[in-house]
């Protein structure tokens, strides 16, 4: 290992072990409500940058600015379609998610709360609900240990032994991960998404700002740096209409892209942001804050996919494009060992990105398992201690089903978020909004839509027909589509069922009135 390796090395295990410490010091947790949601006691900034650093996984570091690197600025509508959906999530469903979660039985998760809106006493809409955050989040979560494993194995690694620093990362970056998950529980994974929230900023923030100094100061100008580094139509690369190629960019890529707005109303890592914030007063602070990050970073991440490519003197093809937050940094700070550090902090923006998703993905993970399907159908009786050790053995094993995904190398990090962000986005959103906002809305309508909006997306990303999958034929994304859908069975099968309990409509009554 050379020494620049070995300050970077430094540079990581500093930052990991700070991460493991807030675990531990996070560890007193008297019950589920503690564990799973932090005695709804999160504060503005704390939820803020909670919700957006769990949100915005290793992709944004590494998936989004590799997709621009390689396709040009068109790119660029995935990140206006998640500001848009960022906005409209924190504006139409944090607050009255909040409070309808307190009225509706107190629900700690997605799934009770789904439960508790329509009073299942089946415990099908829960047990449905559960098992698409379990299948789901173990792509999610596979996604964000492959940044983790790719980030290592190009820091220290080599062309002789690329694979196995993969391995090792991927090890690496699974172990620490669900070390301060298992501890600390929520409280902890908040605490470290509010640093990692920061550090993600910075580093994406910078980098790009000293990638355009340094080309501009070479190459004299962005167009000149894109022509000597082989962009053929270096107008078309810099426009929102054109891909790399200048060919116009057609309406279905537009739609799709746009489309990933959709899917923030069915994310549950970030939905139980909304409800664990302290009070409505926070929501409002909170929404400021999570808004303004987002533009910040998303902004940032594209100009660094752009700028990158008039940077970086090699040339990334499409199974090395998302190496190119890591590639940069390395170019940058390749002069002295103080600056070698400097780069490292940075380089740990990135394992802020991945760490602040997974940790969230296998808490929500961990509380299906033992608030929804251990305590809430296997075994109703269950102590609060025993549904807790149910809950935190689920977090081991989603962890090594998503280590197991995550174990080739070539798994692309943009694939694996655009499916598990599909499935829920499909199968949770519609459900979300219209338990949120119609008031006719029943139990029936709810299962059906959940269970076709995540079907259509197995079908649609999953099952080959002749040879291809629909979503690599049509180009459309399935999420599009399978939001739609969804939301079309669930008002189809409503109005052709029985109408909610008096019950029902009295807790939606209330949380129109009620100040919490």
């Amino acid at each position: 290992m050379t020494q620049k390796q070995i300050i970077i090395l430094v540079a990581f295990v500093v930052y990991m072990l700070m991460m493991i410490l807030i675990g531990a010091f996070s560890s007193k947790n008297k019950n589920n409500e503690d564990y799973f949601l932090g005695g709804r006691g999160l504060g503005s900034w704390t939820a803020a940058l909670s919700a957006q650093a769990s949100d915005m996984s290793g992709w944004l570091l590494m998936g989004l600015p590799g997709a621009i690197y390689i396709a040009g600025t068109g790119e660029v509508w995935i990140a206006i379609g998640l500001l848009i959906g960022t906005i409209l999530n924190w504006f139409l469903v944090a607050r009255r998610l909040r409070k309808y979660t307190i009225v509706a039985n107190n629900s700690l998760t997605i799934p009770s709360f789904f439960e508790n809106r329509f009073k299942d006493k089946s415990g099908a809409l829960k047990i449905v609900a559960s098992l698409v955050i379990i299948v789901f989040f173990a792509v999610y979560t596979a996604s964000a240990f492959s940044s983790g494993a790719k980030l290592f194995a190009n820091v220290f690694g080599n062309s002789a032994n690329t694979d196995m620093m993969y391995t090792i990362g991927l090890t690496v970056a699974a172990f620490v991960i669900l070390l301060y998950t298992f501890l600390g529980g929520f409280k902890a994974v908040c605490y470290t998404d509010f640093i990692q929230g920061i550090l993600m900023l910075i580093a994406i923030l910078a980098v790009p700002i000293i990638a355009y100094l340094g080309l501009t100061g070479e190459f004299g100008s962005l167009t000149n740096a894109l022509s000597e580094h082989g962009v053929t139509d270096p107008a078309g690369y810099l426009s929102l209409m054109k891909d790399s190629e200048g060919n116009p960019i057609s309406a279905t890529s537009i739609i799709s892209n746009l489309g990933w707005a959709l899917g923030y109303f069915g994310m549950p890592h970030i939905l139980i942001r909304f409800m664990a914030i302290r009070s409505d007063k926070e929501v409002k602070k909170s929404r400021v804050i999570a808004i303004v990050w987002v533009i910040l970073s998303l902004g940032a991440a594209s100009l660094l996919g752009i700028f990158a490519r008039g940077f970086l003197k090699e040339t990334l093809d499409g199974t090395t494009s998302e190496t190119v937050f890591i590639k940069t940094i390395l170019q940058i700070f390749d002069n002295n060992f103080v600056l070698i550090f400097i780069g490292g902090i940075f380089l740990c923006g990135i394992l802020a990105a991945i760490m602040s998703t997974a940790d969230s993905q296998l808490l929500v993970t961990a509380s299906a398992v033992s608030e929804d399907m251990y305590k809430g159908a296997i075994n109703k009786k269950a102590s609060e201690k025993n549904a807790l050790f149910v809950g935190k053995i689920a977090v081991v094993v989603v962890a090594i089903v998503a280590y197991v995904i995550a174990l080739d190398p070539n798994s692309s990090i943009m694939g694996l978020v655009s499916n598990a962000w599909a499935g829920f986005g499909a199968a949770f959103g519609p459900i979300v909004l219209l338990s949120l906002f119609w008031k006719r809305f029943n139990l029936p309508g709810a299962i059906a839509g959940m269970a076709t909006g995540a079907a259509f997306v197995i079908f649609w990303d999953y099952i080959k027909i002749g040879g291809e999958t629909l979503g690599t034929t049509t180009g459309i994304y399935s999420l599009v589509i399978g939001f739609f859908l969804a939301a079309l069975v669930a008002v189809f099968v409503t109005l052709i069922t029985k109408k909610p309990s008096q019950e029902i409509v009295d807790d939606f009554n209330k949380v129109n009135t009620v100040e919490i």
